[in-house]
């Protein structure tokens, strides 16, 4: 027979303990799971000038009357 109370100690310490590994299994699968939805670098900073124009794709045009099938607007 073992000293009174050792059985629910043991039992606590399982619990705490299993506790923690859930805790940092958790943890490491967040921090794993939230680096792969990131882009990948280098990571860089565009210089642009308000009072240059933005380099936009030409509009393709339409039958002989050469009619514009696309706008572009310059929204600040």
């Amino acid at each position: 027979m073992g000293v009174p109370g050792d059985r629910r100690r043991t039992m606590w310490r399982r619990v705490v303990i299993g506790w923690a590994l859930l805790v940092a299994v958790a943890g490491g699968l967040t921090l794993w799971m939230q680096d792969t939805t990131e882009p990948r670098g280098p990571y860089v900073w565009q210089r642009t000038d308000p009072d240059e124009p933005p380099d936009l794709p030409p509009c393709p045009t339409t039958g002989e009357a050469g009619t514009v099938s696309c706008a572009y607007a310059d929204l600040p």
